[in-house]
Order: C-alpha cells, then structure tokens, then sequence
C-alpha cells in the first residue's frame, strides 16, 4: 500500500502538494514546524494511490511516496 512521508522540519507551507493531490488527501494541517511553518500532512493514508504528484510539486523535496 504506498503511503507519502513528509520531512515536516523542512516544509515551508506552500500547499503545492494540497492542490496537486488528485484524491483530495493531502492538507495543511494546524501543526507548526521549528520554522513557523504550517505543515502538509495526508489525512487518510488508505486513499493514497501511489502517483507522488504531491512530492513531483514539492519545491523543497518534503516528501517521498513509499510503495
């Protein structure tokens, strides 16, 4: 079952992985990283069908798909 990892310490926030998830999975959620940053996280790992268009957008490689 592929699941995304996000490296919350080096999220800036941006939401580019919110807009590119095509199921709609991956948020900002209301945590703050060391840097006063709002976090991405996915909210419902079961959904995630493996494309890693959240980690192909990410500008600051935050995240990685496990498959």
């Amino acid at each position: 079952m592929p699941r995304p990892e996000f490296r919350e310490e080096r999220c800036k926030g941006c939401g580019l992985c919110v807009v590119a998830c095509p199921k709609k999975i991956v948020e900002l959620s209301d945590r703050f990283n060391l840097k006063g940053y709002r976090v991405a996280t996915c909210i419902d790992d079961a959904k995630c069908i493996g494309c890693a268009l959240c980690a192909k957008t990410c500008p600051d490689v935050v995240i990685e798909v496990y498959k």
